[in-house]
């Protein structure tokens, strides 16, 4: 690469200079006294160590730049690759791939060790547009909030919107169109109503739940039976390891493990909801072939607090 080259060309020019250097003072130190040749020797051992400190570090810059530009190649490679899968929680389980690598600014490189970046802001630029694809691809990572509007009374919300329990006491909240009565239900802020969105919550040490996403218009007042039929689209735990879709009709689920944190992953325009247990990065179950006309709100129901033994809050967390 030239600015390889570029590096060596200067290493080299640097010793020949020396040398001439080191010539030029063995001529004029030889007629003088003793005391002043051991100046001479000073400067010289001075002078090599001066080179062979500027050897090490044109050395040390080109092995971290060659580096650098593999790994890009390498993350590129894996990024093209997952741009051709249709597999969602394929690429979901690559969301590092998403973040842009920390690369060292090699515009700041002094003259003396002037390095030629060119063959790594192609592969920075290659690594961007794969990245854009990829992203096109997966749609968007949702920040997901929790909305107090739509909270039952009985549910206790955090101060941040990301956490809800079951508190056993009804609190005294004010009555509004979007508030769940009966069932402990509560929905997200965020709504959809186009393209693709994924989130995550952990449901570690709880015996029951349901989670999942609702249209907007759905019933909030009276009984609900939870299908797509009636505009929900959930799976749910009860009992401590009995799982179940309320696809039409439900749909009992055999699980290998149990899972302590599931991601959501909805595409509007394709009618998909799918679930998933992110630490065993495997497949939960997918409503597939729905037809979405209304906006779509994640939806919650951390269960009943029932004497202790549900009381661990369902946590929104954040995508890692």
């Amino acid at each position: 690469m030239k600015k390889i080259q570029e590096i060596k060309h200067s290493v080299e020019l640097r010793k020949r200079n020396t040398e001439k250097e080191k010539s030029s003072s063995v001529e004029l130190f030889t007629d003088l006294i003793r005391s002043i040749e051991r100046c001479q020797s000073e400067q010289l051992k001075m002078m090599e160590k001066q080179q062979k400190a500027a050897e090490e570090q044109a050395e040390d810059l080109i092995k971290e730049l060659q580096q650098e530009i593999t790994e890009l190649k390498r993350r590129n490679t894996e990024l093209e690759q997952l741009s051709h899968t249709d597999d969602h929680l394929h690429i979901i389980q690559f969301s590092s791939l998403y973040i842009h690598p920390h690369t060292k600014n090699w515009t700041v490189i002094s003259s003396d060790s002037d390095v030629n970046v060119n063959s790594l802001y192609r592969a920075v630029t290659e690594l961007k547009k794969t990245q854009e694809t990829l992203n096109e691809k997966l749609g968007q990572i949702v920040d997901v909030t929790l909305d107090p509007d739509t909270a039952h009374p009985y549910l206790i919300l955090s101060d941040d919107g990301k956490q809800v329990s079951d508190g056993d006491i009804k609190r005294n909240v004010p009555e509004n169109p979007k508030r769940f009565v009966i069932y402990v239900n509560v929905l997200a802020k965020q709504g959809f109503s186009s393209g693709r969105f994924y989130y995550e919550v952990q449901v570690k040490g709880k015996t029951n739940w349901e989670l999942g996403v609702a249209r907007e218009s759905i019933n909030r007042k009276g009984k609900i039976r939870l299908s797509p039929e009636k505009g929900y689209w959930t799976v749910w735990l009860r009992n401590e390891n009995q799982y179940e879709a309320y696809d039409d009709p439900p749909v009992s689920l055999s699980l290998r493990v149990k899972p302590e944190k599931v991601g959501v992953f909805v595409d509007y325009e394709e009618g998909l909801v799918s679930f998933y247990d992110v630490d065993s990065r495997s497949h939960i179950y997918s409503f597939t072939g729905q037809t979405f006309t209304d906006k779509l709100y994640p939806y919650f129901n951390p269960g009943l607090n029932d004497e202790g033994k549900n009381s661990n809050p369902l946590i929104i967390t954040p995508v890692s």
